[in-house]
């Protein structure tokens, strides 16, 4: 699949590796071409749900989404990233083995836009799952594991529809939940001074956090924007 964007001929497309869901990806959402304003291509890693990538580390799927990528470069992609931050762990295996440029996770912004803030200031992470985000994703992206975090309500709506996989989805309290989720992690943490969406179900709401909170936000958008894309030689 791509996008209807004009093609530059010194830009591939993107190439994201799809988890194998069913959940509906509204604009904004990486799954839906519309969210790009450039040549996109996707490809499904059969096996890798929702649940098995955020709780069970994605164990057995390092080589399926090997081979997934390798199958978007061959279609001349020109940079690859993936529809879950929790791949973050993959980072370093997918770099390894690929001629382009790779960003498994928008939890790589966590250090870059670290380094840029006011000593005694610090980034934070606002995640589906906080209880499966562990120092090892965190480390895979070079990030600090004492970066805190927050994760949406367990009983709410994003683990309902995006860990449970369902047909229909409310975005209304999608919005809620990851507001909510921003305003705790604040009050908890008043140091905290960015935000980075690990979840690529999130950037919808990437734009009303921002405003609410007064912080700049960061999510898988804002990364492959700047990832470069060329073609593959």
């Amino acid at each position: 699949m791509q996008t209807g964007a004009a093609a530059d001929p010194d830009q591939a497309p993107l190439g994201v590796l799809m988890l194998q869901t069913r959940f509906p990806r509204i604009p904004g959402d990486i799954g839906n071409p519309a969210s790009f304003d450039f040549p996109v291509r996707y490809a499904v890693v059969q096996g890798a749900s929702a649940a098995r990538v955020v709780r069970e580390r994605a164990t057995g799927l390092l080589q399926p989404f090997i081979e997934a990528a390798q199958g978007l470069v061959a279609q001349g992609c020109g940079a690859i990233s993936t529809s879950c931050g929790f791949l973050a762990l993959f980072q370093r295996e997918l770099q390894a083995a690929l001629p382009v440029p790779v960003a498994a996770s928008s939890l790589l912004q966590v250090a870059p836009v670290q380094a840029g803030l006011a000593p005694g200031r610090c980034v934070g992470i606002i995640t589906i799952a906080a209880e499966s985000l562990t120092a090892d994703h965190l480390r895979g992206v070079g990030a600090d594991p004492a970066t805190p975090v927050a994760g949406v309500r367990p009983d709410g709506e994003f683990v309902r529809a995006i860990m449970g996989d369902t047909l229909d989805m409310d975005t209304e309290k999608l919005r809620a939940e990851v507001l909510e989720a921003g305003g705790r992690l604040m009050r908890a943490h008043p140091e905290v001074a960015a935000l980075v969406l690990e979840c690529t179900n999130m950037p919808p709401y990437a734009a009303d956090l921002a405003r609410v909170s007064g912080l700049p936000v960061y999510d898988i958008l804002s990364l492959l924007r700047s990832l470069p894309r060329r073609p593959p030689a």
